[in-house]
């Protein structure tokens, strides 16, 4: 292979790599009986969407699991896919057909639809090359969509198995609606903003009195629609209003009293509106008290004739103008307090929506959500980080019906039909060709689509071909682990579980990994409004795949929010180069034609060490990946491969390498520098997959180098390095521990004491004979890292000397003739002066009254921060000012 180029370029090795492994086939997947199956299943992103930094976090994550368990011997499938996406994909096509002066009504159904297609077909791979970028490895040739017709005809399946056991029915409820795009919507397709609004004080004439009852409301024109007014029952302020009714202001219809245990005496007056129309809460009272359900709202937010003459055909804002407007004329409105509220907003036009009554179709959530709260009571399914299960019980133990009707065109048609001629009403998987009452051909398809989760909770294993029990199918499910975000354990993850053992028998898979949610340095969400997101694909740029995969590995732990700068992948860029430079240095030696082994006899202490080392990492990494601690795996590789290998173990085997006389042991020596490194490569790639193909490709080339290699050509198709307890030395280990903490801290004396680079120090040691005499046998060691040219026994505390505790240990340098004592002194004291001075005025800064009273918090904590940063370098230089004297 060509030479290492002196610098690293990620895009020259990503490209190049990411190409041979697709027309390799490394990613594909079949059912193999002699291998025990690994199964991800990829969360399916929209079709309209873009990698972001959460899909970046979640798929570094998946795709290390993936990779490990590929090179463990699983044969592991990832599988890909994507989301229809209904309301998000329906409204970017109505754009771009606006933008042409038409309308979907204008265009009709059918040919609304072939344009929505011809943009999927256009558009809607555009996150999956993104994901490529990245160095995903899933089974590219298993890429699903969930409009595909194998996906479709598992819904059609599902939905008529639930219908037909009486699981899906239609009912009136109220349901989020939003007026722009005409159709009901998700929980989680609602933005709930805090807004600065308002409360309007309103009163109601009590029938055949003076009286008025005064009620407090965020959305006055809603009660036009109003039923009743509510009190709490034990509220003794309204005792006396049992059986009274009061008059609706303006319209002047007579509506009861009712006493309901929701309401909330300490809001407001502690009388509510009860509008069972426009509110979830005043539905449900209604059906309790069987109030009338009056809408004086229409699906487009316009006012019905219910609202009145005068206000009939208003929009629903200009309505509360003038109803407000109208209150006040007639003494109505007795008073208006500002008032923050979160206002729900459509996620895809950010209009306000709208609580609806509706008829829609519902799924019966509560016999599906037992069965699924047994799974994880009973440790069938284990949530990681643990404290998730309490979320995910709680949610299920309340769960109400499911709304799964949406009012668009773009999804899962509704499979439910009904008969022109009798009226029978029947769900099919198939398109019928009659009634099958009447056998009348004459009937209709219910209009809307399904709610796009409702193909998504079938993901893990309509995918793999259900309701057909192929061999996929049969092979591959259930999965083993599903690797999401928190904020879709309601919408997805549960579901998929319910929907797992309701049509399967069988929980979906055995694991869910809850990561993170991406936030910015502050901790702020990102968002395009406050313009501080971080696009991955420009950080894959600027810093290369490995880099960012890296530090979103590392920055996860156990859950908790990352809080990401562009910064951050520095750290996994500098990783990336230091492999690349070690890789640089063991090419560039003079290499044999053929290696030899060293023998288990000739080992020396730092090779017996460094390979102790590695099985000690090897040992860890399998037991954190076990735990899903994939972010302590990863740092305890980082640890082995920089600073053990790098800055230890290749700086003690330099002068072997490059010694005149025995080439068979520099050959040795060469050939386990490699052998190790290419351990840790192996080890590695998971994380950082581009960088380890490079650097192995390369490793991999040498004849007769490596010893257990076989013939896939590829990293990734290698077996993953199991520690050898054998190699476990860790007599060797203790011996390199005395040994580094003397030299390491020899150079902190060096550095203090401003110590020439080419003077040759003394060292005197007081200690434990045992360890002295360790150092004495590794002089060597000692000599070339710390630039020791003697080492002695300290029989007494010498003078003129610094000194360091290392254990049991005190090592003393003396420094006459090291340094220029008189010169060292005079330049101690000038910075022992500068630091003082500094130090009095950070602390009359933190000592003003005004300063901390105005000062933000953050910038307070600086300076404190600043102070104690400064009296740590005065005490050290103190020390060593002491130390000269």
């Amino acid at each position: 292979m060509p030479d290492l180029a002196k610098t690293y370029d990620p895009k020259l090795v990503e490209e190049k790599w990411y190409r041979f492994w697709e027309e390799s086939d490394l990613f594909r997947t079949e059912p193999d009986p002699d291998k025990q199956p690994y199964v991800i299943m990829m969360p399916p992103p929209n079709v309209t969407g873009i990698l972001h930094m959460g899909h970046a976090l979640q798929d570094a994550v998946q795709d290390a699991l993936i990779r490990y368990h590929r090179m463990k011997g699983f044969e592991a499938l990832w599988m890909p896919g994507t989301d229809h996406a209904g309301i998000a994909t329906q409204n970017v096509v109505e754009k771009e057909l606006a933008e042409k002066g038409v309308t979907r009504d204008e265009l009709g159904r059918e040919a609304f639809l072939e344009e929505v297609w011809k943009w999927k077909e256009k558009h809607g791979g555009i996150i999956s090359v993104q994901k490529r970028r990245l160095g995903d490895s899933p089974d590219w040739y298993r890429e699903r969509f969930t409009m595909d017709e194998g996906m479709s005809r598992a819904v059609a399946e599902a939905f008529t198995r639930l219908y037909n056991e009486g699981l899906i029915y239609r009912g009136d409820y109220i349901v989020n609606w939003c007026p722009r795009c005409q159709t009901a919507i998700s929980d989680e397709e609602v933005d709930h903003k805090d807004t600065q609004g308002h409360l309007w004080y309103i009163r109601y004439p009590l029938k055949d009195s003076d009286e008025f009852l005064t009620v407090a409301t965020t959305r006055p024109e809603t009660m036009l629609g109003d039923t009743a007014i509510a009190a709490h029952p034990d509220d003794e302020r309204f005792q006396y209003l049992k059986g009274k009714t009061v008059l609706l202001p303006v319209l002047g219809r007579e509506i009861p009293v009712i006493f309901d245990d929701f309401v909330d005496p300490k809001f407001g007056t502690g009388l509510v509106k009860v509008t069972p129309a426009h509110d979830p809460n005043d539905f449900e009272m209604g059906q309790r008290h069987n109030l009338p359900s009056v809408k004086v709202l229409n699906a487009r937010g316009v006012m019905t004739a219910e609202a009145g003459p005068d206000f009939e055909g208003m929009d629903r804002f200009e309505c509360r103008e003038a109803l407000l407007k109208r209150l006040e004329e007639h003494t109505l409105l007795e008073k208006t307090k500002p008032h923050t509220h979160a206002i729900g907003h459509c996620s895809r036009c950010k209009t306000v929506i709208e609580p609806y009554l509706s008829r829609q179709w519902f799924v019966k959530m509560k016999p599906l959500a037992a069965p699924a709260i047994e799974s994880v009571k009973s440790g069938r399914i284990k949530f990681v980080p643990k404290r998730w299960e309490k979320v995910y019980l709680r949610w299920l133990e309340d769960i109400r019906d499911w709304c799964i009707s949406r009012q668009l065109w773009w999804g899962h048609r509704i499979p439910v039909y009904t008969c022109d001629k009798c009226c029978c009403e029947w769900a099919s998987v198939n398109a019928p060709g009659e009634c099958p009452k009447c056998k009348s051909k004459n009937f209709q398809q219910d209009p809307d689509v399904l709610d796009t989760w409702f193909s998504s909770w079938l993901w893990p294993f309509s995918t793999l071909g259900w309701p057909e029990e192929n061999d996929a199918y049969r092979y591959f499910y259930p999965t083993d682990v599903l690797v999401s975000g928190y904020d879709i354990i309601f919408f997805w993850i549960a579901r998929m579980i319910m929907a797992g053992l309701k049509f399967t028998g069988e929980e979906p898979y055995h694991t869910v990994y809850i990561t993170g949610m991406i936030k910015d340095e502050l901790g702020r969400w990102m968002s395009k409004s406050l313009g501080n997101g971080i696009d991955p694909l420009e950080m894959i740029d600027q810093y290369g795949a490995d880099a960012v995969r890296y530090s979103l590995v590392v920055l996860t732990t156990e859950g908790q929010d990352i809080k990401l700068a562009p910064s951050r992948f520095e750290m996994g860029r500098n990783f990336a180069n230091k492999l690349w430079n070690a890789a640089r240095f063991l090419l560039m030696q003079e290499r044999p034609d053929r290696f030899t082994v060293i023998e288990p006899a000739e080992l020396k202490l730092e090779d017996r060490w460094i390979l102790s080392r590695l099985q000690g990492m090897l040992k860890t990494v399998k037991d954190r990946i076990k735990r899903y601690r994939l972010n302590e795996a990863l740092l305890a590789i980082y640890d082995f491969t920089w600073h053990d290998y790098c800055d230890w173990y290749v700086e003690l085997i330099k002068p072997r390498l490059y010694q005149a006389g025995d080439s068979s042991q520099r050959e040795a020596t060469l050939a386990l520098a490699f052998r190790v490194f290419e351990t840790a490569l192996r080890a590695l790639h998971p994380f950082m997959p581009f960088v380890t193909e490079e650097l192995w490709q390369q490793i991999a080339s040498i004849d007769g180098l490596l010893l257990d290699i076989n013939d896939s050509h590829s990293v990734m198709r290698q077996r993953y390095p199991e520690a050898n307890s054998a190699l476990i030395d860790r007599r060797a280990e203790r011996q390199m521990e005395v040994i580094q903490s003397v030299i390491q801290a020899v150079r902190n004396v060096r550095a203090e004491m401003s110590v020439p680079p080419g003077a040759q120090a003394r060292v005197l040691i007081a200690g434990p004979d045992e360890e002295i005499n360790i150092l004495r046998e590794q002089f060597d060691m000692l000599k070339n890292l710390a630039k020791i040219s003697e080492l002695r026994k300290a029989e007494s505390k010498p003078g003129q000397a610094a000194s360091a505790v290392v254990g049991a240990l005190e090592v003393f340098v003396p420094l006459e003739g090291l340094i220029n004592l008189e010169i060292e002194r005079t330049r101690l004291d000038k910075e022992i002066t500068r630091y003082e001075g500094l130090l009095r005025e950070i602390m009359k800064k933190l000592e003003n009254e005004s300063f901390r009273q105005k000062a933000p918090p953050d910038i307070v904590k600086r300076e404190q921060q600043k102070k104690k940063d400064i009296e740590a370098v005065l005490i050290k230089l103190q020390r060593n000012r002491a130390r000269i004297d």
